[in-house]
């Protein structure tokens, strides 16, 4: 695994998670007391930002969840869907594969995304099969996935011992072999005690 250098892993080459967009100081942005007023609830966070040029902001409610609001008027944005979720990650592709057409909702937890769900699933058609996945919450990409990350995570869940979801440090036949492991070690070290020449012990007593 250490041959892969983890920005190739990632797919940094081929997808710029950051925009790198910036909010123009001339834009006339609402106050945050307005867009407050027209939150639906206990805002823990508040922070202005861009989505593809257009200026919002984002809500962190008490409970967690996300929320955007139009940053000139305050009114509340509906949630990012399919269209708007392919733009994103076309945004940021930096691939030469054909440009993806659609999105797929994922609600179910996998090996590929272990992220929050639902999500946005983008794939594009490279030699990578690079696939981009975006919050439907605040349209930000949450996942980049690639062959070459998929290479890594096969490894990876055969490194670990977790051949299912491969994240569990603690299953049961790595305690095993960890044991073991000790077990063959100190049995090694009494091993070498009791077979070391008793002159030569002696002598290095003295």
């Amino acid at each position: 695994m250490s041959i892969l250098p983890i920005e190739r892993v990632r797919g940094e080459h081929l997808v710029a998670r950051e925009s790198g967009e910036t909010l123009a100081p001339a834009q006339q942005l609402v106050s945050p007391a307005a867009v407050l007023r027209a939150a639906p609830g206990p805002v823990r966070e508040l922070r202005y930002t861009s989505l593809l040029g257009r200026p919002v902001a984002e809500l962190t409610m008490a409970d967690g969840t996300v929320r955007m609001h139009d940053a000139r008027s305050g009114s509340p944005m509906a949630r990012i869907d399919a269209l708007l979720a392919v733009k994103v990650a076309l945004a940021a592709y930096r691939g030469a594969g054909a440009p993806a057409r659609s999105a797929t909702l994922v609600q179910t937890a996998s090996t590929e995304f272990r992220g929050k769900l639902p999500v946005w699933r983008v794939q594009f058609k490279d030699a990578e099969t690079t696939r981009v996945f975006v919050s439907p919450a605040n349209g930000k990409i949450v996942g980049v996935r690639t062959g070459t990350w998929r290479l890594y995570d096969f490894f990876w869940g055969l490194h670990i011992m977790d051949w299912k979801n491969h994240e569990d440090f603690n299953t049961p036949w790595m305690v095993a072999f960890a044991a073991g492991g000790l077990i063959l070690a100190v049995a090694g070290v009494v091993l070498l005690y009791m077979r070391w020449p008793r002159r030569r012990r002696r002598k290095v007593e003295g």
